[in-house]
């Protein structure tokens, strides 16, 4: 879904198959999410909610460098060719947002 509003800048145009493979991915980081929700009502050892949560975690760094990567192959080179190299900063910030 394009932004129209007067506010935003910026928007990335998904094909339809990107959309389903991010949505499926964040389906996948919601599930877990209510799994440990459930293993926390269940009393579960710490231990296995701790190993769900960095399932969590590297699903979640995996998503973002699988954005950034796009973004990079994409905006990132489209804004490159207009002249803009401001854009290689803006990239880093992305990064360490992932770190």
């Amino acid at each position: 879904m394009k932004c129209s509003c007067k506010e935003c800048k910026k928007a990335k145009n998904r094909t339809e198959e990107e959309k389903k493979r991010l949505s499926t991915r964040l389906s996948m980081v919601e599930g877990q999410i209510r799994g440990i929700k459930q293993m926390i009502e269940d009393d579960r050892d710490c231990n296995d909610i701790v190993i769900q949560l960095s399932a969590i975690n590297n699903g979640l760094k995996s998503l973002g460098n699988s954005m950034i990567k796009n973004h990079m192959k994409t905006c990132m080179v489209d804004e490159i060719k207009k002249g803009n190299l401001d854009v290689v900063d803006n990239i880093a910030t992305l990064m360490n947002h992932l770190s």
